[in-house]
């Protein structure tokens, strides 16, 4: 049974804190830098910050402290080019024709959790279907990178510091109320999470338990993968029915989940060739 998990107790007060501690203390913020050098001493500040924002003892050991600085990360970071493609090129790499038949056959298979999804946040199947085909093959390459050591390297670099220590304050807090431990937060290079890809503060605000068992597992659980997808897009102002083409209603919603405009384009035109 698809059902929203409340965040509750603890858990509700470590994210306000998370979020809250995030803005009041910019002046207390970890020093950025540009080489690794600085990084070790970074990590201790950056411990200190976590404990004001809210974040447990036990979350910043197992998650900040392990990790290392990746020149990989900064390397990916700095040669970000597939959306300057067009709408054909990107079709070609992100929703190629093979996509749109397994697709189709995802549909068919799981006919009964995304009709439930859709009956609840109102958000068309194909449209659900076509973000997982996209953001990761359907679930077969949501990456294998540490989250924790991309989010940190992030961090620490200056070019992106203050939007990357939210985003590594927000994985910590994913840890501290039980979601995944930390050393199973596995992703793509930037820290985004799971077989769509949420950024960590998105999954704090719009996970939801798709499977009923407690916990919102946006890696494993394929249920809590779509309810969590479909949650985004509703919270951002999906109207249930209406279209999601360019000029209807809801292709504006597709911003909200990618800025890019040609993956927007790209996604209305996968989910419809789904749907056909």
């Amino acid at each position: 049974m698809l059902r929203p998990t409340k965040i509750t107790g603890l858990a509700l007060s470590t994210v306000t804190a998370v979020m809250l501690g995030v803005f009041a203390l910019p002046a207390q913020a970890a020093q950025c830098g540009n080489s690794a050098a600085g990084f070790d001493q970074w990590k201790q500040q950056m411990a200190q910050e976590a404990a004001r924002a809210g974040i447990s003892q036990r979350t910043i050991q197992s998650a900040l402290m392990p990790t290392r600085y990746s020149s990989k990360v900064i390397s990916l970071d700095r040669n970000q080019h597939s959306m300057n493609l067009s709408l054909d090129a990107f079709m070609a790499r992100r929703a190629p024709s093979s996509f749109v038949s397994k697709g189709k056959r995802i549909i068919r298979q799981n006919a009964g959790l995304l009709n439930s999804i859709e009956k609840r946040y109102g958000v068309q199947k194909e449209i659900l279907v076509a973000i997982w085909g996209m953001e990761t093959g359907f679930g077969a390459n949501s990456g294998n990178m540490p989250v924790f050591s991309s989010l940190a390297t992030l961090s620490y670099d200056c070019r992106r510091s203050a939007f990357f220590t939210e985003e590594l304050l927000a994985a910590m807090a994913i840890v501290d109320r039980g979601d995944m431990s930390a050393d199973q937060m596995r992703g793509a290079w930037a820290g985004e999470i799971g077989q769509t890809q949420f950024l960590a503060k998105n999954y704090l605000r719009f996970a939801v338990d798709g499977d009923g068992n407690g916990r919102r597992d946006l890696i494993r659980s394929k249920a809590d993968v779509l309810a969590s997808t479909a949650n985004f897009l509703r919270q951002h102002g999906w109207r249930p029915g209406a279209g999601y083409q360019p000029g209807q209603p809801n292709f504006s919603v597709l911003r909200e989940w990618n800025r890019a405009g040609v993956y927007q384009k790209a996604l209305a035109l996968f989910a419809s060739k789904l749907a056909s």
